[in-house]
């Protein structure tokens, strides 16, 4: 297959010793706390948010680990226990927009109520309407996670994902519906790589040098639950725009690696993510069904079908031509393309697992995971972070595919709530997967449903209205605040202003 191409769709390929996936929020969460135990020297931590209450624990593990888990009480015991630790959060600066979803005072909270070896620090260096998106964790130089995961309020939750569960509170006690997310897990040499990203954004932010210690003897040990991949290398692929008195360049690396992965499937693609409004995502699944002399594909996609109000309007619509159109050109040119989401009954609703993943596998050899939706502005806007794996003619090729494969299974099998019951194996073939899965959707007992967008905002004017917003909203390319109207035709200012306009009145109707 040959993907990973380095200096093009990924910044290097890199030795690992262990590698592996965590799926959900109970294993990651429960790794990082055992590693952070572990952890002797430093532990480095960057993501789009932190929340300082959340529990990293919950029922029985919670109640055997002897101490205080919410996340920032958890680091503050380190910090006293071992005099030689020392702990660096670097956070986004998030934005305005953000402020209700966001624990306020947080350089406050973080920096002058705790340990003085726990330094944190917001993150605003970055291209104008950019976001710092990457989420990773390094400890003792030893091992790193990295993936779609932030350890903050709304996050946690099992494979199970049951519509009622005791432990899937927010920091305050109020109840949230089930969320799915994924994470990676890394150890040996592209953990230094991934030091080095950290120390850069460090550096940018502000921060100065990072001066570390002298790292510990850290043995790194299997995540439980973890799915342990066979393979001694894993490639690490970055989404950047350039950045202004930074030395951070315009970096496209995820950009380049989707479109060559799908141009390169013979029979299976499977998507999973939070988001789909990517034009060279779209564009390059139109393209790779149009060429008449490759095999006939399966195309699968995970998503949620409901979003936030402002997602839905700015992200949702754009979604679902784009999905419409995708299917109109599978028909035409004899591809499967089906879009499910996962959710459970209760008295006659559907009460949806969130998805939050961002997961892209090519016939069970291909894999790619991060921080990166598959949206314009992840990639070529904001500062993303992937990691990837391909299998490689030898020995091991068959157990790798197997192991990629089975991952996959595991995951179609928690969507459509049989994991555990011995089913996996029904999603592992890829010849009937669509078939099995079209039968599943039929199940009105089953979790798995076919996609199915809220179509109100649809009909209405407001797609046409908002389409400049959306440019705005989800772009592939810097934006200055000064630039946003110069850019606009004089007709499309007319539409961005009574976009403005229909959309202050349905709020305020709501």
């Amino acid at each position: 297959m040959n993907i990973l191409k380095p200096r093009t769709n990924c910044m290097g390929i890199y030795q690992v010793d262990e590698t592996g996936v965590l799926v959900d929020a109970e294993d990651y969460y429960r790794a990082f706390y055992h590693t952070a135990l572990a952890a002797r020297s430093y532990l480095l931590l960057a993501g789009w948010q932190f929340d300082s209450e959340v529990r990293l624990l919950r029922g029985d593990d919670e109640h055997v680990s002897g101490g205080d888990t919410r996340f920032l009480k958890f680091l503050e015991r380190l910090c006293q226990v071992n005099p030689r630790l020392h702990i660096y959060i670097l956070a986004w600066d998030f934005s305005a927009v953000f402020s209700l979803e966001r624990e306020w005072f947080q350089d406050i909270i973080f920096n002058w109520t705790t340990n003085k070896r726990v330094q944190f620090r917001f993150d605003s260096v970055h291209a104008t309407g950019a976001t710092h998106h990457q989420k990773f964790v390094i400890a003792d130089g030893a091992i790193a996670y990295l993936g779609g995961m932030d350890i903050c309020s709304s996050r946690w939750d099992d494979r199970l994902h049951m519509k009622d569960n005791p432990d899937r509170v927010d920091v305050d006690g109020t109840k949230y519906g089930s969320y799915h997310d994924i994470q990676t897990y890394h150890t040996g040499a592209v953990v230094g790589i991934l030091l080095e990203l950290f120390r850069q954004r460090w550096r940018d932010s502000g921060g100065g040098e990072l001066k570390l210690p002298h790292a510990g003897a850290l043995t790194p040990t299997l995540p439980a639950g973890a799915f342990p991949l066979p393979t001694s290398r894993v490639a690490v692929c970055r989404t950047a725009a350039r950045t202004p008195l930074t030395e951070q360049r315009e970096v496209h690396e995820i950009r380049h690696l989707f479109v060559d992965a799908i141009m390169s499937a013979q029979h299976l693609i499977y998507l999973e993510n939070q988001y789909f409004s990517s034009q060279v995502v779209f564009w390059s699944l139109v393209a790779r069904m149009s060429m008449a002399d490759r095999p006939p594909l399966q195309i699968i996609m995970i998503l949620p079908d409901r979003l936030p109000l402002t997602e839905e309007l700015f992200l949702g619509l754009p979604q679902m031509r784009m999905i419409r159109t995708l299917q109109q050109v599978a028909e035409k040119t004899g591809h499967t393309l089906s879009v499910y989401s996962s959710a459970e009954m209760d008295h006659g609703n559907r009460k949806m697992t969130f998805i939050h993943s961002k997961l892209l596998l090519i016939d069970d050899r291909f894999l790619t995971i991060g921080s990166a939706n598959a949206t314009n502005r992840s990639m070529g806007l904001d500062t993303e972070l992937n990691v990837a794996w391909e299998t490689e003619p030898g020995r091991r090729e068959e157990e790798m595919t197997a192991a990629i494969r089975a991952l996959r299974a595991s995951l179609l099998a928690e969507h459509a709530g049989l994991l555990g019951c011995g089913e996996d194996w029904r999603f592992e073939n890829v010849e009937n997967l669509t078939r099995h899965l079209e039968c599943l959707a039929d199940d009105h007992d089953a979790r798995l449903c076919r996609y199915q967008p809220d179509t109100t905002f649809e009909n209405s004017d407001l797609p046409d209205v908002l389409e400049p917003i959306q440019r705005v909203v989800d772009p592939e390319h810097p934006v200055g605040n000064e630039l946003i109207f110069e850019s606009l035709t004089k007709s499309e200012l007319g539409s961005f202003a009574r976009g403005i306009f229909k959309l202050s009145q349905m709020i305020i109707g709501l």
